[in-house]
């Protein structure tokens, strides 16, 4: 089994067990930190080369501040985060959880301990 595999040949790019696997690639620090240095990680799954993606993020905890000018759809895999847009309540997520972040959104994430997910970038 490689990092990313075809299934059956298909080039559907598969990336196995992806809430334990340990050979994410050190994506340095995390531009969008407030507080102390938040380090990343991961793996891409799939990308076009106009923007959009997919695959592995994972960061230590922290405060950072985001304005996204693409779609996400995050599934948390573990740790957990409190998730707040700029003028609205505060979202506390989890593993198993499932956010979608639109174009345009601004607000905090505080990660409280090491987070890991799933991500789509459109």
């Amino acid at each position: 089994m490689t990092d990313i595999d075809d299934l059956a040949g298909s080039l559907t790019p598969v990336l196995h067990d992806a809430t334990a696997r340990p050979d994410l690639e050190d994506w340095g620090p995390l531009a969008e930190a407030t507080g102390p240095e938040m380090r990343t990680a991961g793996l891409t799954l799939w990308q076009d080369g106009a923007g959009s993606e997919t695959g592995i993020w994972e960061c230590t905890a922290g405060p950072s501040r985001w304005t996204l000018e693409t779609n996400e759809l995050v599934h948390v895999l573990s740790g957990s985060m409190t998730v707040t847009a700029d003028g609205g309540e505060p979202t506390e997520a989890g593993p198993g959880d499932v956010l979608m972040f639109p174009k345009g959104w601004t607000g905090t994430w505080e990660l409280h301990e090491t987070l890991r997910k799933v991500y789509a970038i459109f």
